[in-house]
């Protein structure tokens, strides 16, 4: 495999300072934080409170599908997100598709906190729902590409893959957070009360990315990698080029990276919302155990995230991307089976080992997964390419392994069924990984 990583092919005569750079750095990474925040505040909903009160039937398992089937929703939308954003993205800059995803997740999360119920509106509550997920879907879509690459593209040679693990921290971030709020509402609210009202306070955080949204629009700088792919593209444009398009460039020359991306991703994704979100519909509804125990075992393992990804990151500057990424996958691949007989036991302890060292491998994977997916692409279609080959491993891997999760449980009756989905992602990743390690080889030659 590789032993370096691969150097992005655009540079600038004049680099940024370094201020400059950890102003655009620390922006990147709040915004990924609270965009993921918004995003995991609803997970975190649909499994505790929004079947009921959206979905009502007269099975706790049904309502608890129909919520986790609005979840996925909102995976299916990303691909749009990153689409639009990605062209452009590509095209105008990386800066106002940030804007504009926080601007979107900001309105959409803050919807959802004031969205009233099935009982009060009826069949237009879950179908409002459904739409709000939606936008919610498009704007995370639009969002990590621009932010990892606003992260990326002003990284000093040599360190990106530590500035795009900032962005990839907000993940952690956003999970620590939406964890912390709801388990204030629970301790501050009766059961009653949470379930009438104190679920909704979380959705308001959303108000305070319309706030960072206007911060990044008045104070950050455009990336120096767009400003010197724009210069050359508008020497293009002057002949028969003008109506290029990175989408158009991606799906005839480049499908085949944006596959293998996805493909080397998705059991990393999967994985993740399996134990941030499946595990806390499963340890609850069928294990007995308590919701606040299970939200701070959550809480307690994203926190070491805060220094994996990162490390990840750093190491793979020095030894090259995919090396570290194929060890998080092999770790994911052999720690399936264990980790779901660690929390059948229904012990907590048991449970924070089991997804503890799970969470070791999504971060090994996490931390060098930005810089790696930025460095497949050059940088005329650099937003369309990453955002896609992201989020098609979003879309197969992540918005649909809750509901998975719940269904194969249904039908299997085991928890290893869902170790297997696990296992046979591990195995597509670790197939794509080789094939993405020997194109690198093959270029390395040339």
């Amino acid at each position: 495999m590789d032993t370096a990583p691969s150097p992005l092919t655009d540079t600038t005569n004049s680099p940024p300072a370094d201020r400059n750079r950890r102003k655009v750095a620390t922006a990147a990474a709040l915004a990924s934080a609270v965009e993921w925040y918004d995003y995991f505040v609803f997970g975190i909903a649909a499994a505790l409170v929004l079947g009921d009160l959206y979905f009502p039937s007269g099975s706790s398992s049904a309502g608890v599908l129909a919520a986790f089937a609005t979840f996925a929703v909102g995976f299916l939308a990303r691909p749009v997100g990153g689409i639009i954003a990605g062209q452009l993205g590509d095209k105008r800059g990386r800066k106002p598709m940030l804007v504009m995803a926080l601007t979107l997740m900001g309105l959409a999360t803050t919807g959802i906190g004031l969205l009233p119920t099935y009982e009060t509106i009826g069949i237009a509550a879950p179908i409002l729902l459904v739409l709000l997920r939606v936008a919610q879907g498009i704007a995370v879509g639009a969002q990590w590409g621009g932010a990892m690459l606003m992260a990326t593209e002003y990284a000093p040679e040599g360190k990106r893959g530590l500035y795009g693990s900032l962005v990839q921290l907000g993940v952690p971030i956003g999970v620590v957070t939406a964890n912390t709020v709801f388990l204030i509402a629970g301790a501050t609210t009766s059961e009653s009360a949470f379930a009438s009202w104190g679920w909704r306070v979380p959705f308001f955080v959303g108000i305070l990315v319309l706030v960072l949204a206007w911060y990044i629009h008045t104070r950050v700088e455009e990336t120096p990698a767009f400003r010197e792919a724009e210069r050359a593209l508008a020497e293009q444009e002057k002949g028969a080029d003008a109506a290029r398009s990175p989408l158009r460039t991606i799906l005839t020359k480049h499908l085949g990276t944006v596959f293998l991306a996805g493909g080397s991703f998705a059991v990393n994704t999967a994985t993740f919302y399996i134990i941030i979100t499946g595990v806390l519909d499963y340890a609850t509804r069928e294990l007995d155990m308590k919701r606040s125990a299970v939200l701070a075992v959550s809480l307690c393992v994203s926190l070491t995230q805060l220094a994996l990804i990162p490390a990840a990151a750093a190491l793979s500057d020095r030894i090259g991307r995919l090396r570290i990424y194929a060890a998080g996958a092999v770790g994911l691949l052999v720690w399936a089976v264990p980790m779901f007989l660690l929390i059948d036991t229904g012990s907590l302890v048991w449970l924070a080992v089991g997804t503890f060292v799970c969470s070791c491998f999504l971060s090994i994977m996490y931390g060098p997964q930005a810089a790696l997916f930025a460095e497949l692409f050059t940088a005329e279609m650099r937003y369309t390419g990453a955002s896609l080959g992201y989020q098609i491993a979003a879309v197969f891997g992540g918005g649909l392994a809750p509901f998975v999760m719940v269904l194969l449980l249904e039908v299997f009756g085991t928890s290893m069924a869902v170790s297997g989905y696990i296992v046979g992602l591990a195995v597509i990743a670790l197939l794509s990984i080789r094939v993405l390690a020997k194109r690198a080889a093959a270029d390395a030659v040339r």
